[in-house]
């Protein structure tokens, strides 16, 4: 039996969940909480919009995904939700490093 969207579905959603217990639970770095975290967010999915949809638009597609592993869910231009999930918690989990980093030198968060 085969559950479509496991392969790929399931860990972004694991990726995301498990960045956004990382900052509640572990680091409590407060990241969430700044404006300049959610401006950050909205300026890698812009960029993250024309990149993926560049490579995966339907007509020609760089990248094809097995509809197996994926929802099926796809906007703008073909994007597959899973990447949104998976650039979500890249970026994060990236942020979240650094500003643990930073808190650890004793330097104070803008």
């Amino acid at each position: 039996m085969n559950f479509p969207g496991v392969g790929y579905t399931l860990p972004a959603v694991i990726a995301v969940v498990a960045v956004c217990a990382a900052e509640s639970i572990l680091l409590r770095t407060g990241l969430f909480r700044r404006p300049a975290y959610w401006l950050t967010m909205t300026i890698v999915l812009g960029f993250q919009i024309l990149v993926d949809g560049w490579l995966t638009k339907g007509t020609t597609p760089i990248v094809v995904y097995n509809p197996d592993h994926i929802l099926g869910l796809r906007f703008p231009w073909d994007i597959p939700v899973e990447d949104y999930l998976f650039g979500f918690a890249l970026v994060t989990a990236v942020l979240l490093g650094w500003e643990r980093a930073r808190q650890r030198q004793g330097r104070v968060p803008r």
